[in-house]
């Protein structure tokens, strides 16, 4: 993501392979902004372009710094969102929990051989204690990876949900679990930041009984997510190889890092 001189944003993806996930985006940057929902506003041009292999798309900037939302207004977007019917006309796919994450394992150069089989191996466990899951919410539109990170707060202070590229039409608890986990398996939330997000939502994730499973898929995910960088950035290396050893062991995430 850069920032340009004018109040735009612009956004370049890594390849080609994203392009049809920069299309939804866009497409439900429009439909949002139709409903009056406070999401980040695309620029109204024909959108997105392809420059040089890679995927280009511009954004109207927020504001000249970032000021995260809270859990309380992430809880209250979420309902909102939650509360929304697609048009058919959109497209919206259903979730494909695990799609990016096969990629980014094949595609890393990173990765030691045997790393590289533990998270394949990993993965084929995941994809199969997922699809045994019974969830408790109906399904519907879902943002894919709601968090603080992802509600920032406009010129006016009002907050706004951000980075629209995952959305897709899934359970609900994909949603919730991001911060369920961020309070329970990392600690970057309080525990009354998250009572305040499950009172506010209505809904408890963490007294669902898949809650494990899913918690587990979201940190594997932020596993294979992170790696991409790992092969450019020292701290991120770092943090990939705590993060693997952690899901090896069993151990505390307590030590993880946000991105």
């Amino acid at each position: 993501m850069f920032r340009l001189a004018a109040p735009v944003v612009v956004r370049i993806a890594r390849t080609l392979a994203y392009e049809s996930d920069a299309r939804r985006e866009i497409a439900v940057a429009r439909w949002l902004e139709s409903e009056s929902y406070p999401a980040v506003r695309v620029l109204d041009i024909s959108q997105p372009l392809v420059v040089d292999g890679r995927v280009v798309t511009f954004w109207e900037s927020l504001g000249d710094g970032e000021q995260f939302g809270t859990t309380t207004e992430v809880a209250r977007l979420l309902g909102r969102l939650h509360a929304l019917t697609a048009p058919a006309e959109l497209g919206l796919a259903p979730l494909e929990p695990f799609a990016r994450a096969e990629r980014r394992i094949a595609a890393s150069e990173w990765l030691t051989p045997a790393d590289r089989s533990f998270l394949s191996a990993r993965l084929a466990e995941l994809k199969v204690s997922y699809a045994q899951l019974q969830f408790a919410l109906p399904a519907g539109v879902i943002h894919g990876d709601a968090s603080v990170g992802n509600v920032i707060r406009d010129v006016n202070g009002q907050p706004v949900l951000i980075d629209l590229d995952g959305f897709a039409i899934g359970p609900r608890e994909w949603d919730l679990v991001v911060t369920a986990m961020y309070f329970d398996s990392f600690g970057w939330h309080t525990e009354q930041e998250y009572a305040e997000f499950a009172r506010v939502y209505g809904f408890d994730v963490l007294r669902w009984p898949g809650y494990p499973v899913l918690r587990d898929v979201r940190e594997f995910l932020m596993v294979t997510w992170l790696s991409q960088k790992a092969g450019h950035d020292e701290q991120a290396a770092a943090e990939v190889a705590k993060r693997i050893a952690a899901l090896r062991t069993g151990g505390s995430k307590r030590d993880w890092l946000p991105y």
